[in-house]
């Protein structure tokens, strides 16, 4: 109830609401809505091309465009990544994601006319822009999220980006259904979806603030600050939060927006960079692409009808969904690292029973079963920790001068081992098979322990006293001893 009260009592609900919706939800319905118009769009590309060049392509030249229409999402946001520090630095978080915004309605805009004037360089056009909002909008999303949350709240606050990222997917998992928008005729009304919500943020965003801490510590204009607060979270003076904001203004001083480089090249930040790599290199080789792929076979060899099938992936991204609001309501009591270790353990526990599962699925019908329910579980862990807290995790131990090229460096980890992860993916299941889980499985277990025995809790802590916290991490030995020592304040 408390948690409600602090929600309801200014414009926060309607906040969080806005900001998804224009946010991490492009990103989740454009990943999913993608595979349903597959086959169509291939038909479009054959047609168009001898509509204009008065000749039909060859498989290989349709095959080619098509992975172009692909790999031009992960290209567009791995540089939409690269422009968060410039972007959030020079029009604010609140400009930044109207600017968003805006480019959503343009690429929906190209997309919509490629199929009327049979021109497949616009639809390589538009998912080129598409995946630019998704690299950039889903930062800025998380950060404008953690800059305009109380401390007490700030983790749940910050989850729901990945809640509306879930949502999306969901979304685009509904409406790519047959007997939805998934028709030959409708697969480029499909892929404009998104840009209603792009003009719903752009009419009421604008009656937001600035993200709080944005003006306190990079503008210095703590009465804003303060009329922004109480615009989002109700009355009151907030002395507490503006004092800790007012304390990492005077740690930072004039020293505002670092670059990637000055983030890798300080020293006091090298824990905290090498947990941003850890975590969100373990996420991205953790097997949930390699689930969402496989997952079809295992419910085809389960008995599960072909024309069923879609509607049990849309039973595993429901389960998400809830899943992400369930770990919203109890990240702030169990805690960030909890959540994170035990669903990193969680995961690495089941891949490895997927494993076995997959040796004896010809032992017995039973098998295929208990695979369906191992992937559901594996989906469980994953969102009931991970998924959540990790696109998030930036924003939670980098101060706030270093905090955008923090989001930089993350969103580059995370499209280039999405795109990464794409093309080796294929030869790894060629050669290792079944195996393959078996590495995910030490991948999961490898970032169990590091979060486990490393990374510190930051539940009701200030971010100096969470910078602190790293600080505390040292590694300790001498020559004469083979064990080394690490010692982590947890």
């Amino acid at each position: 109830m408390t948690i409600l009260r602090e929600l309801v009592g200014g414009k926060a609900l309607i906040f969080i609401v806005v900001l998804g919706l224009g946010g991490t939800f492009q990103n989740g319905f454009h990943l999913t809505a993608i595979s349903s118009p597959t086959p169509y769009i291939q038909s479009f590309i054959n047609s168009s091309w001898t509509y204009h060049y008065g000749d039909i392509p060859g498989e290989k030249t349709v095959t080619f465009i098509w992975s172009a229409v692909v790999a031009l999402y992960a290209l567009g946001g791995l540089i939409g990544s690269m422009t968060v520090r410039y972007f959030a630095s020079h029009l604010g978080r609140k400009g930044t994601m109207l600017l968003n915004s805006a480019i959503g309605i343009v690429a929906t805009v190209i997309m919509y006319i490629s199929k009327p004037t049979y021109s497949f360089e616009l639809i390589l056009v538009a998912r080129f822009l598409f995946g630019f909002g998704a690299g950039l909008g889903g930062n800025v999303h998380a950060i404008y999220l953690g800059e305009s949350s109380p401390k007490k709240i700030r983790g749940m606050v910050t989850l729901t980006a990945a809640t509306f990222l879930g949502l999306g997917k969901l979304s685009g998992q509904f409406a790519g259904l047959r007997e939805i928008l998934g028709r030959e005729d409708c697969w480029n009304i499909l892929l404009c979806i998104p840009s209603f919500f792009c003009m719903v943020q752009l009419a009421i965003l604008p009656f937001f603030p600035e993200a709080p801490r944005y003006v306190l510590i990079e503008k210095g204009n703590t009465q804003q600050c303060k009329k922004a607060l109480q615009s989002l979270w109700g009355p009151g003076d907030y002395k507490l939060e503006i004092q800790d904001m007012l304390a990492e203004q005077a740690v930072i001083g004039k020293e505002h927006n670092k670059s990637l480089l000055d983030l890798l090249r300080e020293k006091h930040l090298r824990w905290q960079v090498l947990s941003m790599v850890v975590i969100n290199g373990c996420i991205q080789f953790s097997g949930v692409a390699a689930i969402t792929v496989f997952s079809f076979n295992v419910f085809l060899e389960a008995g599960i009808p072909v024309d069923k099938i879609r509607y049990v992936t849309l039973g595993i991204g429901a389960s998400e969904v809830l899943l992400s609001i369930t770990c919203s309501l109890f990240i702030e009591t169990v805690g960030r690292k909890v959540l994170l270790w035990r669903g990193f353990g969680g995961m690495s526990t089941i891949m490895a029973l997927i494993t076995v599962a997959l040796y004896l699925k010809d032992y017995s019908s039973v098998i295929s079963y208990c695979t369906v329910v191992l992937i559901f579980l594996f989906i469980i862990f994953y969102a009931a920790g991970p998924a959540g807290i990790v696109p998030s995790l930036a924003s939670e131990i980098v101060i706030q001068s270093y905090r955008p090229a923090a989001f930089m460096f993350t969103g580059l980890l995370r499209w280039l081992g999405f795109t990464m992860f794409g093309f080796i993916f294929p030869f790894l299941i060629a050669f290792l098979k079944s195996l393959s889980f078996v590495l995910f499985s030490c991948i999961c277990l490898i970032a169990a322990l590091y979060v486990y025995f490393i990374l510190p809790e930051t539940k009701d802590k200030t971010l100096l006293e969470i910078s602190q916290e790293f600080k505390n991490i040292r590694v300790c030995g001498s020559s004469t001893e083979d064990v080394m020592c690490l010692e982590t304040k947890l």
